[in-house]
């Protein structure tokens, strides 16, 4: 396999996360309470994870050395029992339209530290040490599925670029045959639908790759 059907970075994290925020904005606040797709989080709190999980993978770059056996010490807060432990929270004061403002944020600053963190850097992830482009991997597919999470409860289309599924499939989900629609083929791998000659998933994980 060509090297280029897997390569992803910071732009490719930016360029989703613009995709996400033109496909989100617009809906009127109430409907932010929704639930999201099957999750059983609001799109308000599954896009606050999403700026979370964006935010908190750029700051482990932000080290000279990131840990590797461990997450950064922040402390994590939950609002209610049952909804996502984030750092990053928004105020509810700011509308959706703040929320979207913290999400774009958190995209480009992952997009910047991308840009300057040296490729063979290390660091910890739950699904094992990964480097930069593993980690932009990971940032796009987060962004693809809660997006389509978001917009199932907002009554959004979501429709992504099939080449950008295609390559963090390749890239992130190794064991997985893809056979058809790339969109549809990365819904499954995340647990999101069943296919015709697959039942739903009802665990999945992602393969990170580790620099040595």
């Amino acid at each position: 396999m060509d090297s280029a059907d897997t390569d992803i970075d910071g732009e490719d994290v930016r360029r989703v996360v613009t995709l996400a925020v033109d496909v989100l904005k617009g809906a009127d606040a109430p409907a932010w309470e929704a639930k999201a797709g099957t999750l059983e989080w609001t799109c308000w709190e599954t896009l606050e994870h999403l700026a979370d999980d964006l935010f908190t993978y750029a700051a482990r770059f932000g080290l000279s050395k990131p840990p590797t056996d461990t997450l950064l010490p922040f402390r994590t807060s939950s609002d209610r029992s049952g909804g996502p432990a984030n750092v990053i929270f928004v105020d509810r004061a700011a509308g959706p339209d703040g929320l979207l403002t913290v999400l774009e944020a958190c995209g480009g600053l992952m997009a910047s530290v991308l840009r300057t963190t040296p490729s063979t850097t290390v660091s910890y992830h739950v699904f094992g040490p990964s480097d930069p482009e593993g980690f932009a991997a990971m940032a796009v597919v987060e962004t693809l599925v809660h997006t389509h999470d978001i917009a199932q409860g907002l009554n959004r289309q979501w429709s992504p670029l099939r080449e950008l599924c295609l390559r963090v499939l390749r890239k992130l989900f190794p064991h997985v045959t893809v056979r058809g629609d790339a969109w549809h083929n990365l819904l499954w791998a995340t647990g999101r639908t069943a296919l015709p000659d697959r039942p739903r998933l009802t665990e999945w994980r992602w393969y990170g790759t580790r620099s040595e």
